[in-house]
């Protein structure tokens, strides 16, 4: 035991004299390229998962809640709705339900006209379920009692003269004016712009909403809706609830919130990981790479040192793990630096989030993934250190101290 703690104790003293004599600018440089390496191996899956944050976030807030109850197969409206609220609202865990009429229907302004989607609601569910009504940046939101006012998404109302890139805009309604809008069944209404909201979901600022009442009407409909959007207490735990109101009797069509989606998300999230495992590949061979040269180098200046080394006594083993300390104080250095720079940036992104066109995106920065970029680069680190010592101690000594 004594032996090798005495052994540890050689080789720690030879790794530090090694990194004391050694050239200070290469050493930072060297500290410095392991921490970028770091950031980077870090940064891109804190952005996919904020990727996922923000669609899940924007889809539950503001689209469709975390379940969706539609029709039953071959039918399509949902029949009974208020009986069927009551009967989901009764659920443990359920905070809201908000019915929704949905008809694809065309809007007219002035000469200019937009097709895109109509919903008719229940504003006072519609609250306990979204919130679109927190986010009227013009206006006010929809009261139980309107029939002739309507709410529009921001990007549906437009900006005089501005295209909006293929999407559905009026360019340029604002509260206040009157628009057409032409139902599937032929009829027609004009209504006046009660409010204008933006929500940065493009699926949501595309529409426009009335009252559930006034939609009836115009169709024909009688306690009939789309669908109905369900708010739970806690997210993340869609499919438990789906089996809830599955096992309490609900004989419509229940999705959650993904599932309504079709798979977007985890298409774009396939996507993201195929360029993050070439990212995470090409920075893991740059830190072998680097870390090999430094080594090399220092091993190969050294050739005459290890010759003597091994010519008092000093066992190749020992040497061998003075070079990997040397290794592991690099790493540990830029592992910290990395760790540092990697803060740094995610408070500045918090801040200044990026703008994906779902909304807003922060760095979502797990523990999991910083420590396991910090056990990878240790593992490449140590690898790419050993060879070259391991190379260069094997000559036999006069070789080594001829040089």
């Amino acid at each position: 035991m004594s032996a090798v703690f005495s052994g540890i104790k050689a080789s720690t003293f030879l790794a530090w004299k090694s990194i004391q004599r050694g050239n200070r600018g290469t050493l930072a440089l060297t500290i410095m390229i392991i921490a970028l390496i770091l950031v980077n191996l870090v940064f891109l899956p804190s952005i996919i998962s904020g990727v996922v944050v923000t669609f899940d976030t924007q889809s539950i807030d503001f689209d469709l809640g975390n379940l969706v109850v539609e029709p039953r197969e071959g039918s399509q409206y949902i029949e009974d709705v208020a009986v069927l609220q009551r009967k989901i609202e009764r659920i443990p865990g359920i905070v809201g339900t908000s019915p929704r009429i949905a008809a694809g229907v065309t809007y007219s302004y002035r000469g200019r006209i937009a097709a895109s989607t109509l919903y008719g609601i229940t504003p006072e569910d519609e609250r306990s379920v979204t919130k679109i009504a927190d986010r009227m940046i013009a206006g006010e939101f929809l009261s139980n009692g309107d029939t002739d006012a309507i709410v529009m998404g921001t990007t549906l109302a437009g900006r005089e003269g501005e295209e909006a890139g293929g999407l559905p805009s009026l360019q340029g309604v604002v509260v206040g004016d009157s628009v057409e809008v032409a139902y599937p069944n032929g009829e027609r209404r004009t209504y006046r712009v009660k409010g204008i909201y933006e929500t940065q979901s493009f699926s949501v600022d595309t529409a426009a909403f009335v009252t559930g009442r006034e939609m009836s009407g115009v169709l024909g409909l009688d306690d009939q809706a789309s669908m109905i959007l369900v708010k739970t207490g806690v997210s993340g735990r869609e499919d438990a609830y789906k089996r809830e109101l599955l096992s309490y009797g609900v004989q419509e069509e229940v999705r959650t919130f993904r599932e309504k989606s079709g798979g977007f998300v985890d298409q774009a999230v396939q996507s993201f990981n195929i360029i993050n495992t070439i990212s995470t590949l090409v920075s893991l061979i740059i830190a072998i790479v680097v870390v090999f040269i430094v080594i090399f180098i220092n091993t190969v200046n050294r050739r005459r040192q290890i010759g003597i080394l091994k010519a008092i006594g000093i066992g190749q083993q020992i040497i061998i793990n003075s070079y990997i300390l040397q290794v592991l104080f690099i790493t540990t250095v830029g592992a910290i630096a990395g760790i540092g720079l990697t803060a740094g940036v995610t408070t500045y992104l918090t801040a200044y989030p990026l703008v994906f066109p779902g909304g807003p995106v922060y760095p979502d920065v797990e523990v999991s993934a910083v420590l396991q970029s910090v056990a990878s680069l240790f593992a490449v680190s140590v690898a790419a250190g050993y060879i070259p010592a391991w190379q260069i101690v094997r000559e036999d000594i006069l070789s080594a101290i001829r040089g």
